[in-house]
């Protein structure tokens, strides 16, 4: 009984570790190819960039670019610290508002992000539908896209209250999103969207 009290008194001791000494240990993790690594309220997921990942991630930046131009604050898996119990994101495909700044660490500000989109890992897509889609709308992200290739369908939310949107659409791949009453303003086409 003594030792279960000493490891509580110990874990209740310890302090905990801030965003910044988590990303930097992670910095001196050897990290395999092709993954990404971000923390999800305070756990640190690494997820793959496959094939069918990057492409969807491609074919979105490009729609966005093609819209916006190519001088457009879209940008891809950066460090965004967002609300939460330590949500240091970084989303596959961002948009941020225009004139955004980067803070004196180098890090973008969650208040000038307009448009987030995920693309969904077999390991980790229970994040984006979860404490990701909550850190989002908490930030107040106008728009969250969750493009699902296992689903074969693209998920909008948009109307952030509280942690959770309150309008969502979703539609098969094949079939446009239209994003033209968001701040990236246009009907995304997923017709190349691959599946997985």
């Amino acid at each position: 009984m003594t030792v279960v009290d000493d490891r509580t008194e110990m874990a209740e001791s310890d302090p905990e570790w801030t965003l910044d000494e988590m990303f930097e240990a992670i910095e001196r993790m050897p990290l395999f190819e092709g993954y990404k690594a971000e923390i999800v309220e305070g756990a640190i997921v690494m997820s793959p960039h496959r094939h069918v990942h990057a492409r969807i991630m491609r074919l979105i930046m490009r729609a966005l670019e093609d819209r916006l131009g190519m001088d457009a604050l879209v940008s891809f898996d950066e460090r965004i610290d967002f609300p939460g119990h330590l949500n240091g994101l970084c989303p596959d495909v961002v948009k941020l508002r225009d004139g955004a700044e980067q803070n004196p660490k180098g890090l973008w500000r969650y208040e000038d992000v307009e448009f987030v989109a995920e693309v969904v890992s077999r390991s980790t897509g229970m994040n984006d539908y979860g404490p990701k889609k909550a850190a989002y709308a908490t930030a107040g992200v106008p728009a969250y896209l969750i493009a699902d290739p296992y689903q074969g369908r693209c998920h909008l939310y948009t109307r952030p209250k509280g942690d959770d949107y309150l309008t969502q659409t979703t539609v098969a791949f094949g079939v446009g999103v239209d994003l033209t009453d968001t701040p990236v303003g246009l009907v995304l086409d997923t017709a190349d969207f691959p599946r997985d």
